[in-house]
């Protein structure tokens, strides 16, 4: 390969990813001394394109940033008026009483958004300040300092052939230098992951767990539509032995923000989290509310769900982890969006004191110390054995015990059960296909529920022919020759796109395993689930990817 040289250049701050963290950290930062240099670099083509969350959003991330939030013209309008818990079984559902639930459990206070927009909109406060916006600009490559130190990334990579040699129309990027790395990537974003496993960040914490999320947008009639209304359920279709449960936020003009989430704990291989999420929405509750409405958008993300056990040291040398790139979500809630921006804001404050003092590229632990003394840790002191109570007990077991313990730290400040750990990571919980009984799934009937192909349509995906594939096999032969006789290959299943395939065309006797790359929405569960640890998630050229407005 030819050598290609890089233009460099330099800023006192640098952070990767436009989410509710990165932004966070980029405002507080300007807002502390406007005379920093910081730039925000962002995979999407434009800022929110890949953002995707429910979302309630606790809004006291936002308080702490701009105590006036309320004053500006703000995407944030719909209170929550209504809060509803339901346990569903196949025909019906048994509302949970409001008063039976833990107070943090309460969304009081909070706001029906699109994380999307919020994002636009805190990028726009951002670039007033003075912050630097690059979206389009994927961060492929960490750059290391002299003493092991991270130091920068290179942003901007384009034109390589499949073969991932450059093309003739390669563009090389650049060299993006900082005092002080912050990636704010979401979960599992390919360079934390880089640096966790580099720096052994995980060394004294739990297995990192996940959820896969997938979530549509709708417009619904007027009549089945009541602004505010926030309903959650859990069981049916997901039965006892799988984690998970649904969302319904009825945002404003008629909006509703529909979403299902599976734990990636489950055992079974022939589980199907997309068309799980296709037969809830048939539940004569659910349904009632769709009909006659419209499907406008649709998405996939993956969720951190280990709490409080699973997080890694934040800080490493030259740059911190903000965010789900480091685990801040409180299960229980469904929310990280306001643990994100705190984690932003305490970034911010820790590399400022720092460069005031006239360091660079060091350790950052006062900000890890921030974070565990603070307000974060706080929330998720209460709910940390959640997850791993239903993981080991089943819904109705796990849910009532990890009810109990939230109640009792509510009340006398200490859980229970102390701090459980996880015990299996989500790649090793599958079983051998031979002790699992396979499911059907009803056909879709293209009204309120869709085959994946369709619903892609509904994100905006596009990745561009001719370029290396962003979703790597360690080795070609794995999901055929191991995945397939031991799991059924769960790729073809787990995927919300339809990235994976077992092909067996015509007269081939031997089935083949295709990636359709052009499908991916992001979500990570490819790089978290698969059983062998054989795929690996890469960011591909900038702006490529999703193109979410309403998410």
């Amino acid at each position: 390969m030819p050598e290609f040289e890089r233009e460099s250049v330099d800023y006192d701050v640098v952070i990767v990813g436009a989410g509710p963290a990165g932004l966070s950290a980029a405002i507080k930062l300007k807002q502390l001394d406007p005379g920093l240099q910081v730039v925000v670099l962002e995979k999407g083509a434009e800022v929110g394109s890949h953002i995707i969350s429910g979302a309630v959003l606790d809004p006291s991330g936002l308080n702490k940033l701009f105590p006036n939030w309320r004053e500006k013209d703000v995407p944030i309008r719909t209170g929550v008026s209504n809060d509803k818990f339901y346990l569903l079984g196949p025909a019906g559902g048994i509302r949970v009483p409001n008063f039976m639930m833990p107070p943090l459990m309460s969304n009081e206070g909070n706001y029906i958004v699109s994380m999307s927009q919020v994002c636009r909109w805190l990028s726009l406060e951002a670039e007033a300040l003075g912050v630097e916006i690059f979206p389009g600009m994927a961060c492929s490559e960490l750059i290391f300092g002299k003493d092991n130190q991270v130091k920068g990334v290179i942003a901007g990579e384009f034109g390589k052939n499949e073969d991932g040699k450059p093309g003739r129309m390669y563009e090389p990027g650049m060299e993006i230098i900082g005092k002080y790395i912050c990636l704010g990537e979401g979960v599992r974003g390919s360079l934390s992951k880089q640096v966790i496993s580099k720096y052994n960040l995980s060394l004294e914490s739990d297995v990192p767990k996940y959820g896969i999320g997938m979530k549509e947008v709708w417009e619904i009639k007027p009549e089945n539509h009541n602004e505010g209304e926030v309903l959650h359920t859990m069981g049916w279709p997901l039965g006892n032995s799988v984690g998970g449960g649904s969302f319904l936020y009825h945002a404003d003009k008629s909006q509703l923000y529909i979403g299902f989430v599976v734990h990636l704990n489950y055992a079974n291989p022939f589980l199907f989290p997309y068309k799980e999420f296709q037969k809830f929405k048939h539940h004569p509750m659910i349904k009632k509310i769709l009909m006659g409405g419209k499907r406008i958008e649709y998405g996939a993300r993956a969720i951190s769900e280990g709490g409080l056990q699973s997080i890694p040291k934040m800080y490493f040398p030259g740059g911190v982890l903000l965010g789900c790139s480091a685990g801040l979500v409180n299960v229980p809630r469904i929310k990280g969006n306001h643990n994100a921006m705190l984690s932003g804001i305490s970034a911010a404050e820790s590399i400022y004191t720092a460069l005031q003092s006239g360091r660079a590229n060091d350790e950052l632990n006062d900000y890890e110390h921030k974070i565990k003394s603070g307000i974060v840790f706080k929330d998720l002191m209460p709910v940390r054995n959640v997850k791993p109570l239903w993981s080991r007990f089943g819904l109705f077991l796990g849910i009532a015990l990890g009810a109990l313990d939230m109640w009792i730290a509510n009340i006398l400040g200490v859980n229970l059960f102390g701090t459980l750990k996880h015990k299996l990571a989500d790649h090793e919980t599958l079983k051998n296909v031979s002790n699992c009984n396979a499911i059907n799934y009803p056909k879709p009937d293209g009204k309120i529920s869709f085959e994946r192909l369709e619903n892609i349509s509904f994100s905006g995906t596009s990745h561009g022919d001719g370029q290396p594939s962003h979703l790597t096999l360690g080795d070609p032969s794995i999901p055929i020759d191991h995945n397939l006789p031991l799991y059924d290959e769960p790729a073809q299943r787990y995927c919300p796109a339809g990235v994976y395939e077992i092909i067996s065309e015509g007269d081939e006797s031997i089935p083949r395993f295709q990636v359709n790359y052009q499908n991916c929405v992001h979500c990570k569960t490819c790089d978290i689930k698969d059983p062998s640890q054989n795929i690996t998630w890469k960011t591909p050229q900038g702006g490529e990817g999703p193109n979410y407005s309403h998410m």
